[in-house]
């Protein structure tokens, strides 16, 4: 995708993936995420212009309505403070252990996928939960989902991932999380971390993208 692409307001870049989508849908899913890759890539040198950026694409999407089955994921950018950013960041460079999310459109629910090495990690922060073992991988951490204002954004209707009331989530951290995700154009998906704190505010962790 053009470099260039810094230029052109968010809302016409959805705009434009979603005229693509009608007649070459992949190459307009494929096109959405290489900018979000870009935005990635910014997020090393520029922390401050890639997280603006990635809120005003993120305002430009429409609430994933209807997402069903497995999707791969990434982070995109943390957003908390120059030195926890820079500690997770040296960590998830070389060792992540998530790799997507799972949704039933039926039953408003998910999960996420895991991999086998997060069991670990997971035994130390969690040691009563365990991960789930299927046909497809490790699953954890049980979601609902549904459509409403956001937090962060409460202008715009967003899918919230909920994890708060499944009781099977632990609550240190877990039960604190709430994931909005917005669709960019169908296959391509931008997420905002949102963390509860005790005020029942909720502070911007980072950015996540999905695609299916």
């Amino acid at each position: 995708m053009d470099t260039d692409s810094t230029d052109v307001t968010a809302e016409a870049q959805v705009a434009s993936w979603r005229a693509l989508a009608s007649t070459r849908p992949v190459d307009a899913a494929g096109a959405a995420w290489d900018r979000i890759l870009e935005l990635q890539e910014l997020g090393r040198s520029d922390r401050k212009q890639a997280d603006a950026l990635l809120n005003e694409l993120f305002r430009a999407g429409a609430p994933a309505r209807g997402l069903d089955g497995p999707t791969d994921g990434i982070l995109v950018l943390t957003t908390t403070t120059a030195l926890t950013d820079a500690a997770f960041k040296a960590l998830t460079s070389v060792w992540m252990p998530w790799e997507g999310k799972r949704f039933d459109a039926d039953t408003q629910s998910g999960d996420n996928r895991m991999t086998d090495e997060a069991t670990v990690v997971s035994k130390v922060l969690w040691p009563l939960y365990s991960m789930k073992d299927t046909p497809a991988g490790k699953i954890a951490f049980d979601f609902a989902t549904y459509v409403e204002s956001g937090k962060d954004d409460p202008d715009r209707e967003v899918m919230v991932i909920d994890y708060a009331d499944i009781k099977d989530n632990p609550r240190l951290l877990i039960r604190s999380i709430r994931d909005e995700l917005v669709e960019l154009v169908d296959g391509t998906y931008l997420g905002k971390i949102l963390y509860r704190l005790p005020t029942r505010s909720y502070a911007k962790l980072g950015y996540f993208a999905l695609r299916t």
